[in-house]
């Protein structure tokens, strides 16, 4: 694999977690030479467990290899891991500690919005995040870099047939929320409670006639101004989060 295959994801939190959740996808880490203290330490550490190879560089080589992340001095040189399968669905759901949380994405091709996507995906608890093989971005290097760790965390599946899929995971109690601007039910009005898998159209197109169809409800975003829709991982994000806030444990 060569290096433009590699995809540089920055900064100590997003370094320490390539390195303990998939150290044999790091080629090599980069540590700023000036800097002297226990986080890029503890950082190197963690390379020389794993066997990944350090270079100590100049901040100026991060900060042109970063090309505006916010590095804090360290680097991971990371290869883009291959997406799951259909068949590791079933493991998925099994291992879920509630209720899963699934995001499906249909046919998002900006790889920044799919980075994005999985940046929230992760900070919300998704379980996976699962989109169709063809006319969908896959994981390359600049959604690695965008999802900044997330890459390696979230199970990012594609498949052949999504709407099978769908009907596969409504067959076992999965129910499929979509999103529409023509939606008659808000989001903030649906129950997200239960096992659930959020569907998110493409960029401009939103969701296909026959991901729409298989849904089992649409939802809304409530718009109060003049813009007319929101970018899909800005879209996403809220969504999520909205029933991250529903899912949460009741206070005591």
């Amino acid at each position: 694999m060569s290096e433009r295959d590699l995809a540089p994801v920055g900064g100590i939190h997003s370094v320490r977690i390539a390195l303990r959740s998939d150290a044999d996808a790091v080629a090599e880490i980069w540590l700023e030479r000036e800097r002297r203290d226990r986080r890029l330490a503890e950082l190197a550490a963690l390379a020389q467990q794993a066997g990944v190879r350090i270079r100590q560089v100049a901040r100026a080589e991060l900060d042109a290899v970063g090309d505006g992340l916010n590095h804090q001095g360290a680097l991971a040189w990371v290869r883009p891991r291959a997406p799951g399968r259909e068949a590791d669905l079933e493991a998925i759901l099994a291992a879920a500690a509630g209720p899963p949380l699934l995001l499906i994405l249909d046919e998002v091709q900006d790889p920044h919005n799919l980075g994005a996507c999985l940046r929230t995906a992760d900070a919300a608890g998704v379980d996976a995040v699962i989109a169709p093989r063809d006319n969908a971005v896959g994981l390359t290097p600049v959604v690695v870099k965008v999802a900044s760790g997330a890459a390696a965390t979230v199970p990012y599946i594609q498949v052949t047939n999504l709407a099978r899929t769908m009907a596969a995971l409504q067959a076992r109690g999965v129910w499929l929320i979509g999103t529409a601007g023509e939606a008659d039910q808000a989001l903030f009005d649906a129950d997200l409670t239960g096992p659930l898998a959020l569907v998110m159209g493409s960029e401009g197109r939103g969701l296909r006639r026959l991901t729409r169809e298989r849904c089992d409800g649409l939802v809304r975003l409530p718009m109060l101004g003049r813009v007319e829709s929101l970018n899909v991982s800005v879209a996403t994000g809220i969504c999520l989060y909205e029933a991250l806030r529903q899912r949460r444990p009741a206070a005591p």
